[in-house]
């Protein structure tokens, strides 16, 4: 086993927030060697070289991570995962942190992690799964709306249709049969259920299971959760809201899959990242994703307590135990900056100021999402989720009052944001 102060090269898979935030936590560690972005983005190239491979191939990631010595492989977006980059890697004899390919079917296919909960005896929506359109509608029809149709596949974070009639759920069948391609070949209908949102992300080696803080995203692109949906506007952490014993039945949840996948001989070694809808009942499980959560990680690992380095090889290597990680009093708060008209069509190539101004303020880091590095060496929006803006204090109202005060001193053309993030924070259950 590697000592301590042995300094472990890194390669991070990945262009958004999520991995900006991880490389940042990344870097922090004294286990930290050299490191390697692919594909990156403006802000990750400060921290680390970019590594010229596709993530999505397996071949070529295990390749380039032979060839340049790296120690420690992170993937962070799904598609990856579900590629089987972590076999590939792992079949090198090097250490990656995320689930083999068979187990990242978790996110990979609904119908899969269904049955998976169903299986372990976790709570969840009830569903009804279907190859043909014509048979989900009938059902659709015979079930009404309010209801939730999923396409099975990876979809972009756009295959989920939350409709309140029969009209819309209709409508849903048709787009999830049609528009996601091999995604949207089998489709899952759901129950809709009700309550407030609670993200919890875990850390698991396959046996052990770390849960990080809660966090509570906002998705909707509008002030209110009025418009579209997005990838996620804004975030916080921890979630005020829970009652006594609801993070403990979160907890055992993840831990019940962990074990169930185990026993099905597809260990599950990573992030499980659980959706949970904070029902009358008790929690139940929306969904499960195979990753760190974007927005949830730019507000959860900056205030964590912990070596990520030392994290992500005990996953791999099974050695994973609870007093890694630890958590102070802190609150996060981020702000999502988007480009003008996302989630819609939206223009790029805007220059970016003032970001070097918002991180020097006290508690503050800006994470880069979709931009871009220019000639000039100048930083350019590259994407329809530009920048997420967190701020950590001692005080939800100061971390909050923080990230809205870093936002106002970051400017491009079409800058747009929501102004509420947080609020349900201090609105009290009762009121959500």
């Amino acid at each position: 086993m590697a000592s301590q102060d042995h300094k472990v090269d890194i390669l991070l898979l990945g262009s958004g927030g999520r991995e900006h935030a991880m490389l940042v936590k990344l870097a922090q560690s004294p286990r930290a060697g050299r490191l390697f972005v692919a594909p990156g983005n403006g802000g990750m190239y400060q921290l680390a070289q970019k590594a010229d491979v596709d993530q999505d191939d397996p071949a070529a990631v295990a390749r380039f991570a032979r060839e340049n010595n790296i120690g420690l492989v992170v993937i962070g977006p799904e598609a990856p995962l579900v590629a089987g980059v972590a076999d590939a890697v792992r079949a090198e004899g090097i250490p990656v942190f995320g689930p083999s390919g068979k187990a990242a079917q978790m996110e990979g296919s609904k119908k899969f992690a269904k049955d998976v909960m169903e299986r372990a005896g976790v709570p969840t929506a009830r569903y009804e799964s279907f190859t043909d359109e014509a048979a989900c509608a009938e059902y659709v029809r015979k079930v009404g709306g309010p209801i939730v149709i999923k396409a099975d596949g990876l979809a972009a974070g756009k295959g989920v249709i939350v409709a309140q009639t029969t009209e819309e759920a209709l409508d849903g069948v048709h787009e999830c049969f049609t528009a996601f391609g091999d995604a949207g070949s089998l489709v899952v209908v759901e129950e809709m259920l009700e309550g407030p949102e609670c993200s919890l992300l875990a850390l698991t080696d396959g046996k052990t299971v770390v849960p990080l803080a809660t966090s509570q995203d906002h998705k909707r692109a509008l002030d209110g959760d009025r418009g579209l949906n997005t990838g996620g506007m804004g975030v916080y952490s921890p979630v005020p809201i829970l009652l006594p014993g609801e993070l403990e039945q979160m907890v055992q949840i993840e831990e019940k899959v962990v074990a169930e996948l185990a026993q099905e001989d597809n260990p599950y070694s990573g992030c499980l990242y659980g959706g949970f809808m904070l029902t009358k009942d008790g929690p139940k499980v929306l969904e499960f994703n195979a990753r760190f959560g974007d927005p949830e990680t730019q507000v959860v690992l900056p205030r964590m307590k912990g070596d990520l380095v030392e994290c992500f090889l005990a996953c791999d290597n099974g050695t994973l135990s609870p007093d890694m990680v630890s958590w102070d009093d802190d609150w996060a708060v981020s702000v999502v900056l988007t480009s003008a008209g996302y989630p819609g069509s939206y223009e790029k190539g805007k220059l970016i100021s003032g970001i070097d101004d918002a991180n020097a303020m006290d508690g503050v880091t800006v994470y880069h999402a979709g931009t871009k590095l220019g000639e000039d060496g100048a930083v350019y929006t590259n994407g329809g989720r530009v920048l997420d803006v967190t701020a950590v204090a001692p005080t939800f109202e100061d971390a909050r009052n923080k990230a809205y005060e870093a936002c106002d001193k970051i400017f491009f053309e079409g800058k747009t944001y929501r102004h509420d993030i947080g609020i349900k924070a201090i609105k009290g259950r009762a009121n959500l």
